[in-house]
């Protein structure tokens, strides 16, 4: 196996706000491509430059960046131009990932319903503009930054009295404010692995944390969160769920692997896109490790399936290919 992949670099660390969660998701997968015999190394590029990231010679890099600078495309533009492959979606596609509100427009004209939402400017939204939108959704509110995951930089508002604050606590992570509308329900999420036509969607998870509030905590830390797996669904729901994901993930133009998150609501079953993660966690308690397991496939030979798929190019970006 060592001879199939030769010198790999893990990438993890780095200088956005999930820093500490990319830590231990690197962790974790160098420990795994290590204990499979892989060639493998850790590269921080919140330590060391780019230029040392091309003196490796590296022949392939697993991603295991989350944010900014590591899943926005930037990296992947420059890993292209250093002609290493690695995994997870290409230039295009993890931009536009990183983009909450241009992946509900994409997802959107493709089929994949999303809640109700604005984009406000964080510099010109006046107190009485942001009102008018909380009267249109009706509260509880949710305020997001747009270019921030591990639910960093969100905001759930449960009245107009909260409202200011929550905006001000989203502005500090963005220049623009998505504002969505809040979709009671249960919380999925479901794994895809592949590219194009060969694209399949893992088990699906639902998360049940307490009182719903999956925070950054509660997603990384606390043992109080519920994970079912598969989630209890019917067939019929599950195969729809699954079939939504795939599309969300061909429609931006993802390959590799990426994790598609939905809310279904309560109501009436119907589910609603949130975001697509283009990194996905790798942590003792992240979600694609758990829906693999449930399929069969344990952590160390997920970390490999993963790398198998590192690539370049525009292979990356045709859609359905």
């Amino acid at each position: 196996m060592k001879n199939e992949f030769g010198k790999v670099g893990v990438l993890f660390g780095g200088h956005s706000a999930e820093r500490e969660v990319s830590l231990m998701s690197g962790k974790g997968v160098l420990a795994a491509l290590q204990a499979k015999g892989i060639d493998a190394h850790a590269f921080d590029p919140a330590e060391r430059r780019l230029a040392e990231l091309a003196a490796e010679k590296f022949d392939r890099v697993f991603i295991a960046l989350h944010g900014i600078y590591g899943e926005d495309g930037s990296l992947q533009g420059a890993l292209e131009q250093l002609g290493i492959p690695y995994t997870g979606p290409g230039v295009m596609a993890s931009s536009i990932a990183m983009d909450k509100i241009m992946t509900k427009r994409i997802c959107l004209s493709n089929g994949v319903p999303t809640p109700a939402f604005v984009s406000l400017d964080v510099a010109t939204t006046t107190p009485e503009r942001l009102q008018e939108v909380a009267t249109e959704f009706g509260y509880p509110l949710m305020l997001k930054a747009p270019h921030e995951g591990s639910t960093i930089g969100i905001a759930r508002v449960e009245s107009a009295e909260a409202l200011q604050e929550g905006f001000a606590l989203c502005a500090r992570y963005d220049d623009v404010i998505l504002a969505e509308q809040f979709i009671k329900g249960r919380e999925l999420t479901v794994p895809v692995i592949g590219r194009g036509r060969e694209a399949r969607a893992l088990p699906i998870v639902e998360i049940r944390a307490p009182q719903g509030n999956y925070d950054y905590e509660h997603k990384y830390f606390s043992d109080d969160t519920e994970y079912l797996c598969p989630a209890p669904l019917d067939e019929t729901l599950t195969r729809q769920i699954q079939a939504l994901a795939v599309n969300a993930f061909n429609a931006i133009g993802c390959t590799g692997w990426a994790r598609v998150d939905f809310m279904l609501r309560a109501s009436d079953n119907a589910p609603f896109l949130l975001e697509i993660n283009t990194s996905p966690g790798m942590t003792s308690h992240s979600l694609v490790p758990m829906s693999a397991r449930q399929a069969g496939t344990g952590y160390e030979d997920l970390c490999v399936e993963i790398l198998r798929l590192a690539t370049l190019g525009l292979k990356k970006n045709v859609k359905g290919d």
